[in-house]
């Protein structure tokens, strides 16, 4: 497995008992690849091709840039806006604001998701996200459904989503695959070690980012074999979804492994628990600083796409990187 940046590359290879670790030139790589069995060595150099690989626009969305997410959480308990847009007019005013700060795309979802929650009854999910959907269908950026559940992501399709996001990588709700691939929408593949209830209880894994790495290859292939093509894939490491600081800190240095996939990534750590305790930050609307230094460092490894609290922050401080980067100022 190739961790790709510029000319070199980094492999993570998959022994009985570790992980060895070998940084070297992409044609050196390549040399070795093909001098390696026919499983093996096919495999490195496929995910080289697929790193390499620069797709057309996804959602209208191109995939030369980077985009901002503006988080909309219509739910009572989110764990750093909870309520702050339950009401639709407060959803609206949020979601326009976003747009003006520069989201180029806004991520409506009902249900939350963090450590320890409870689920929400499909029916309850529904009368939740799809007025404020309806509200912002013409804002002028795409709408992404935050959900697991195959019939709310038809419903808010209907009132104006364009795109899936599934913490569960459509794994929760066995109708949602078949949905996704009748509707040829694009989806977001996220990685979440358990169910968000159970997901923090002693999060283990052989090697987290090769782990996480091998889950999303197998959902992509079941996507695949249910006709939904890569092009339409867009694939998130779930950042905080059943690891501890020590596995987070890995998944971000290991972000541009995730390139191998031939999708373009996102990355959601905006306000997070682990920013929290990295800098000792217990209040989560506080953590903006830590938030940006997260981002950053997501997209150094590639991300395409950054799901945030803090949009005007997060374009600002993009711009001062693609500024100092020599990308322009956009």
């Amino acid at each position: 497995m190739a961790v790709q940046s510029q000319s070199r590359v980094e492999l993570l290879l998959r022994c009985p008992d570790s992980v060895s670790t070998l940084e070297t030139t992409c044609e050196a790589l390549l040399a070795w690849a093909r001098a390696q069995s026919d499983e093996i060595g096919g495999r490195v150099i496929r995910q080289i091709e697929q790193a390499g690989v620069r797709c057309g626009p996804v959602a209208g969305l191109a995939r030369d840039d980077c985009h901002v997410m503006g988080i909309i959480n219509v739910t009572p308990d989110s764990f750093s806006d909870g309520g702050q847009a339950f009401a639709v007019d407060d959803a609206l005013s949020q979601g326009l604001a976003m747009v003006e700060a520069g989201a180029t795309i806004l991520d409506i979802g009902g249900e939350s998701t963090r450590p320890g929650s409870d689920p929400v009854a499909v029916e309850d999910e529904i009368c939740r996200v799809v007025p404020v959907v309806e509200a912002l269908a013409g804002c002028g950026v795409p709408l992404s459904i935050d959900s697991r559940k195959a019939p709310v992501m038809a419903a808010a399709l209907d009132a104006g989503a364009s795109i899936v996001n599934d913490v569960s990588a459509l794994g929760h709700d066995p109708d949602a695959m078949t949905l996704v691939a009748e509707r040829g929408v694009p989806v977001i593949l996220m990685h979440a070690l358990a169910d968000p209830k159970t997901m923090q209880n002693a999060p283990a894994y052989d090697h987290v980012s090769l782990d996480i790495f091998d889950y999303l290859e197998a959902r992509m292939e079941a996507c695949a074999a249910a006709g939904i093509p890569r092009e339409s894939i867009i694939v998130d490491p779930g950042i905080g979804f059943g690891q501890t600081d020590a596995h987070i800190s890995v998944l971000m240095r290991d972000l541009a492994l995730f390139r191998s996939l031939g999708c373009p990534i996102l990355l959601g750590a905006s306000r997070k628990s682990f920013i929290g305790r990295m800098a000792g930050e217990t209040e989560a609307t506080r953590r903006v600083p830590g938030s940006l230094a997260a981002a950053l460092a997501g997209i150094h490894g590639g991300a395409w796409m950054l799901r945030v609290h803090d949009v005007g922050e997060t374009v600002q401080a993009l711009r001062v990187w693609r500024a100092i980067e020599g990308y322009g100022v956009s």
